[in-house]
């Protein structure tokens, strides 16, 4: 028998949990208890509160799930402070 197909939805997480889980709402407004996938961990990507991320659920258990991708911001980001230049001697 075939394995069944994991579930690709999008969400927005509302709130970060200790050990790399979060808890994010779906686009179908469901809540879902999701960790960090084992590329997005490797890579250290920060998912922070308020991130679009996209997300694996298994069809088995529609409750947890594993985020797979975080979505880049539209919004511009403001210009970091840069130090300050000394001369060499």
């Amino acid at each position: 028998m075939a394995k069944e197909e994991m579930l690709e939805m999008e969400g927005v997480v509302l709130e970060v949990l200790p050990s790399t889980q979060f808890r994010v709402e779906l686009t179908n407004g469901a809540k879902v208890l999701a960790y960090a996938g084992g590329k997005v961990r490797k890579n250290r990507i920060r998912i922070l509160a308020g991130d679009r991320v996209t997300m694996e659920i298994s069809p088995y258990d529609l409750t947890r799930g594993r985020i797979s991708f975080r979505h880049k911001d539209e919004r511009p980001v403001a210009p970091q402070a840069r130090r300050p230049q000394y001369k060499k001697r």
